[in-house]
């Protein structure tokens, strides 16, 4: 289904540079692929590094597309859905990665019963291991939310929620690598007070983040469980979760995902 699909991209920045990069290993032909980009340079650099087309006006992205993906800052949309609206038909797919931005808000801004998917994914899109949420629009059928699951499983991994819950999304996924960075360095720090070189030790706290997320996603075991057997009675493991138990581990990640849902709340409101 996707190789046949012709897909406009409106801005040409990291996360949709991510999108072709993954449409690209997925089999798309980069000439099924335009990229509306205001910056000539970008522009020449899309176009020379991925053989695909690119265009300085928004309506020629719109006009080649099947699906097009908005890739603009959410404070310049209006600006741009505006710009194109007339190119716009119901045969279209418009799918928004634009954070904030509720379909309600684009479908307002197009014709009547535009067809619109918005999409959250996060930045490890930039190297192919992207957790997205696909929350469908008021006129969207199961082939558009399909086609962008389709899309968005190519930059890692990709499921359905309803609009309501990515917030939720933002606080946990979209926020996520931060915590997970903070993690990887405070397990780093700890291994060159211990006495290892800080190269090898952001090595291996990496690798181990790395390592125990693929134990989850392919055990599909609770993390519980799969803690339960590195955890030996009056071992190593046990000392360590005692520590981070009596320090509220849990309840501080939980409050952090807790601000950054409540956050990304009030941003949608503005």
């Amino acid at each position: 289904m996707l190789e046949e699909i012709k897909i406009g991209f409106i801005g040409g920045g990291n996360m949709a540079e991510a999108i072709i990069k993954g449409l690209l290993a997925g089999g798309v032909l980069p000439e099924n692929i335009t990229v509306a980009e205001p910056l000539e340079l970008r522009r020449v650099y899309l176009s020379d590094t991925y053989g695909i087309a690119t265009a300085e006006e928004n309506s020629s992205a719109v006009s080649f597309g099947d699906a097009v993906i908005l890739a603009v800052k959410p404070q310049v949309c209006l600006k741009a859905l505006r710009e194109v609206s007339g190119d716009v038909s119901t045969r279209k797919l418009f799918i928004s990665i634009m954070a904030g931005v509720k379909t309600k808000t684009i479908e307002a801004a197009l014709p009547k019963g535009v067809r619109v998917v918005r999409v959250m994914p996060n930045t490890p899109a930039l190297v192919l291991a992207a957790a997205s949420a696909v929350a469908p629009g008021a006129n969207t059928s199961p082939s558009d939310v399909s086609l962008a699951l389709e899309i968005f499983n190519l930059l890692g991994t990709a499921c359905t929620v309803e609009e309501k819950l990515l917030d939720a999304v933002t606080g946990l996924s979209g926020s996520g690598p931060a915590y997970v960075f903070s993690f990887i360095e405070a397990l780093s720090d700890a291994g060159v007070k211990n006495g290892l070189p800080r190269d090898i030790s952001i090595r291996l706290a990496a690798q181990t983040v790395f390592g125990s997320a693929k134990m989850v996603l392919e055990t599909m075991e609770h993390p519980a469980v799969l803690r339960d057997k590195v955890t030996s009675p009056g071992g190593t493991t046990i000392a360590g979760m005692h520590v981070l138990e009596s320090e509220g581990f849990g309840g501080t990640v939980m409050s952090a995902v807790d601000a950054a849902t409540a956050r990304s709340a009030e941003l949608g409101k503005d």
